[in-house]
């Protein structure tokens, strides 16, 4: 596990963050503008310093009271919104600079970082040659040349334009699948996190106000991201065949198939799916006469009451959980209560990777 118990006091500002999260995988840290992710990321790194704290990282205490590991000995690879590059070096000279400073290093591993991110090509390219995608991912080659313990990463997409960002997430979807490393990767996109966390830490005002797997803290109808337009559930499935007549795939879940255009995955792979809380009905009997093919009988868990006019429902389809925003008048109609078996009826489904 990655522990961390630092109170930071910052001009009016106070970052007061308490919590564990895996050493695994990607933790995403989300908050609007202002709440205290940068300044978090910033004392993991040791740049932002606590009287008084704990951190440690996999076997490595960093921090244990005042006693203080300084930042150049903490093996962390840190990616900023702007790639930070050193300007009179190319490429190769980036690369190089750091790869000359980690002990260590061995050959292999150097070659498979630059496969990951496909650096090769670039390697002989001055820094103002390259666009913004490829500044990010030479500044992420960068980092994982520090051999880092963790990888922290600020909002690394922030800075790009729409095209680029998605030049870039499947980068970040490799890093993720290939290397036994964790990251911790700050934003305030929904896209970002819906795409990439496996476990989220809310922050607000500088406190943690939740943390656990992504689908967890989406659908939990006590924290914020499971009310509002934005509220989505997040579903891990298989490409499990492909309907060739109709252009359509089969995706497995915990709690059956979905169906979706087919995109061309081949079978057996791994895909993430979000589905819009405002993109699934209910239903009390399963309807026949319909042109919805994703339909799933579920459990209600909990409903919580969303502005004037509609409700946000919780709902269990065997071990998998998502959200439905209805009227009110519909929920009254289908007289729902807590325990109801229904059937969900979900209207689209979009696949992240």
């Amino acid at each position: 596990m990655i522990e961390c118990k630092i109170k930071i006091h910052l001009d009016g500002f106070i970052l007061d963050a308490n919590f564990s999260i895996p050493d695994r995988g990607i933790t995403v840290v989300f908050g609007a503008s202002g709440s205290g992710k940068t300044t978090l990321l910033r004392a993991i790194a040791g740049l932002e310093k606590s009287d008084d704290g704990y951190l440690k990282v996999g076997e490595s205490v960093w921090q244990n009271g005042n006693n203080f590991l300084a930042t150049h000995k903490r093996q962390i690879g840190y990616v900023f919104q702007d790639a930070t590059l050193f300007e009179h070096l190319d490429v190769e000279g980036n690369l190089g600079y750091v790869i000359k400073r980690t002990t260590g290093l061995k050959v292999d591993f150097i070659e498979s970082v630059f496969n990951l991110l496909e650096i090769k090509a670039l390697r002989n390219r001055a820094t103002s040659q390259l666009s913004g995608g490829e500044r990010q991912r030479v500044a992420i080659a960068r980092a994982l040349l520090a051999h880092p313990k963790i990888l922290l990463l600020d909002e690394p997409l922030s800075a790009l334009d729409l095209k680029r960002k998605n030049e870039i997430l499947p980068y970040l979807d490799s890093i993720h699948n290939d290397l036994e490393i964790p990251i911790l990767y700050v934003t305030h996109s929904h896209d970002e996190m819906s795409r990439l966390a496996d476990y989220l830490l809310l922050i607000e005002d500088g406190n943690i106000i939740g943390k656990g797997p992504v689908n967890d803290m989406l659908t939990r109808l006590d924290m914020p991201l499971s009310h509002g337009g934005d509220a989505v559930s997040i579903i891990e499935a298989k490409v499990m065949g492909h309907d060739t007549e109709f252009n359509l795939m089969h995706l497995e879940f915990s709690g059956g198939q979905f169906v979706a255009p087919d995109n061309d995955l081949p079978v057996q792979t791994k895909v993430r799916i979000r589905v819009a809380a405002r993109d699934v009905s209910l239903t009390k009997s399963k309807q026949i006469d319909t042109s919805i093919l994703n339909i799933f009988p579920a459990i209600v868990q909990e409903i919580v009451t969303e502005g004037e006019a509609q409700v946000m429902v919780r709902l269990k389809i065997k071990e998998t959980i998502l959200l439905a925003c209805i009227t009110r008048k519909s929920s009254s109609k289908l007289g729902l209560e807590q325990g109801n078996k229904v059937f969900v009826q979900v209207k689209s489904v979009a696949i992240l990777s």
